[in-house]
């Protein structure tokens, strides 16, 4: 991904805010993603076609997950290895949400479209984080 690309996402040509804002973005998803889940498990898994109970356990690991990068975030300085650690978390979950769909999970329409969307947004975070902190040390060199 080019320089240019990022700063145009980011909308900030510093590679250290660019970076903190992929972060930031990040927490405010994954966080509301979780909480929905947990306030709405029922209707949600319904209209997903996927068990309530899993619902509620993936928001509550989404909302502390979200909390921890809103956290990593706020740093002046995010840590380079935590901002590894979270752009390998975020491609874990968009390969075991798509093996997820094929292999054991049998959701409606509407919940096949939200896994599919959902991995491709986290996979999308992954990869502007990881550019974002290519661009920081690059520029730290």
């Amino acid at each position: 991904m080019s320089a240019t690309t990022l700063a145009a996402l980011a909308r900030t040509p510093e590679p250290q805010a660019m970076l903190r804002r992929f972060l930031a973005l990040d927490a405010l998803v994954t966080g509301a993603n979780g909480i929905a889940y947990l306030a709405a498990s029922g209707p949600l898994g319904r209209f997903l076609g996927v068990d309530a109970g899993l619902l509620v356990t993936l928001g509550a690991i989404l909302t502390a997950y979200g909390a921890g990068v809103g956290l990593l975030a706020s740093r002046a300085r995010p840590a380079t290895l935590g901002v590894r650690a979270v752009v390998e978390i975020n491609l874990a979950w968009t390969a075991l949400s798509l093996v997820a769909l094929v292999l054991w999970l049998s959701p409606s329409t509407a919940g096949a479209v939200w896994a599919v969307l959902q991995a491709l947004t986290v996979g999308g975070f992954a990869a502007v984080q990881w550019a974002a902190l290519r661009a920081r040390q690059d520029t730290s060199a």
